[in-house]
């Protein structure tokens, strides 16, 4: 058996049955709502809505595994950005509440189908407590309850997805979706392009991939599928895997993002040099290892040829300075500083910088792009603190009832992730959803956890 996605068998009762009546229990409801809707005629839309949201419900019911994919994917293909630039920014902030929103539906539906799992450490619990310590300490004089409720749930859903008990299937195909999002969100963006109602590549610095969405966004999906890939190849060692990883890392490096290709070269460095017992021998996983060394110095070489792709632009050249980070970061500390304990609440970070003002004009942004910042200018000493505290607990406690290598790659990649958070907003965004998605669906592969799965997805 394939051991990427190899589990020990563990049935507990289900809390309603995947088989449940659909058909029966719509039928039993169009009778007395159509009945209604002919004595009362205006009635007739909302009993036909009602009948379809019940419908819908029901499928999504029985086809959970297949839904949570199509989330996943739909999800990580940044549709916020590419709806905002085709009708206009109003779109921006439903598209992403749509689907966060679509996720919390998914994460009750799964509980109610597959039970419920208590996640201790889960970091969304530090979440909580920095927004208690706001309702108690005081908040931002611009930070509303709204803003603050608002900021609360978006923080906490990427990592509702803990406290669902897995099935094998789930894990396995959220797995394999995460893989193809990156080649989804390119081939979909070309199209646009052709039609002429999005650019694929984007100027900023030099010439980056965005696709469906922004070069950075993009970036941040690339890192879940390129680390998924490396799973699957090293466990199963074919070939095709091998060329999608290759894929998602030519993706990754087409987007620009310096700090995130950094991150996923490393991470796939050191899971080849380090890794035990996987499908490719040793000898190989060296000689990979060596060859990605020696493209360095070539790559440098070609630079000055490549120069219109905004990473090679970069080599050679003073570019510490290009984002503009520096200006985000010194206006965030400075409020931070004001608030050293308990900080300004939670989402206060959307609020410290003006969106009217000379920096977001300039910047075409207001986020603190520093995770460690902003949450201490939302939590304080305290708050981050205890966020961190949790993290590595949370960390810890999953990682080391995984199989060898998942244990050694998901450690890497969350070593990644730490530094990754310094430069880019990695916990509350859209590909934050996919990035935790993916780890939820590797640290389910604990036997403890675990059923084999009858669910027809």
């Amino acid at each position: 058996m394939n051991t990427l996605f190899s589990f020990r068998r563990y049935t507990p009762r289900p809390m309603i049955p995947a088989h449940l009546p659909a058909l029966w229990l719509a039928a039993a409801l169009a009778v007395p709502l159509l009945a209604l809707a002919w004595t009362a005629p205006p009635l007739l839309p909302m009993a036909l809505g009602f009948l379809l949201g019940v419908g819908g419900l029901a499928l999504t019911y029985r086809h959970l595994t297949a839904v949570w994919c199509v989330w996943l994917i739909a999800t990580g293909l940044s549709l916020e950005m590419t709806l905002s630039d085709i009708i206009g920014p109003e779109a921006f902030q439903p598209v992403i509440a749509a689907a966060k929103g679509g996720e919390i539906a998914l994460v009750l539906l799964t509980v109610a189908r597959e039970g419920f799992v208590w996640d201790r450490f889960n970091p969304a619990f530090a979440f909580l407590a920095i927004a208690a310590m706001g309702a108690m300490a005081g908040v931002h004089p611009e930070l509303t309850a709204a803003d603050t409720i608002r900021s609360t749930i978006g923080s906490t859903v990427p990592f509702l997805i803990f406290f669902v008990r897995p099935t094998h299937a789930w894990g396995a195909a959220l797995r394999r979706a995460t893989g193809y999002i990156p080649l989804v969100s390119v081939a979909l963006g070309a199209l646009l392009d052709l039609a002429g109602l999005r650019p694929l590549f984007v100027d900023s610095g030099g010439v980056r991939l965005a696709a469906l969405g922004h070069p950075a966004f993009l970036a941040g999906i690339c890192l879940p599928a390129i680390y998924t890939c490396l799973l699957a190849w090293l466990n199963t060692g074919t070939r095709s895997t091998l060329l999608l990883l290759a894929a998602n890392l030519a993706i990754l490096v087409l987007t620009g993002a310096r700090a995130p290709t950094a991150y996923a070269l490393l991470t796939v460095t050191g899971t080849l040099l380090l890794a035990r017992d996987t499908a490719i021998a040793r000898g190989r996983r060296l000689l990979l290892a060596a060859i990605g060394a020696l493209l360095l110095p070539v790559l440098l070489l070609m630079g000055e040829s490549l120069g219109a792709l905004r990473l090679f632009s970069l080599l050679g050249a003073d570019a510490a300075h290009l984002s503009g980070r520096e200006l985000l970061w010194a206006a965030v500390d400075a409020a931070a500083n004001e608030a050293p304990w308990f900080g300004w609440g939670l989402g206060a970070g959307n609020v410290v910088i003006p969106r009217d003002g000379p920096i977001a004009q300039l910047l075409h942004t207001w986020a603190a792009h520093n995770e460690y910042l902003r949450m201490r200018l939302e939590g304080g000493a305290i708050g981050l603190s205890l966020l961190i505290l949790l993290f590595l607990a949370w960390i810890m406690s999953h990682t080391r009832r995984l199989p060898p290598l998942e244990r050694l790659t998901m450690r890497l990649v969350f070593l990644a992730f730490a530094a990754h958070a310094v430069t880019d907003n990695v916990l509350i965004s859209t590909p934050a959803c996919v990035f935790f998605a993916f780890a939820a669906a590797v640290f389910g592969d604990t036997p403890r956890r675990l059923r084999a799965d009858t669910d027809v997805a």
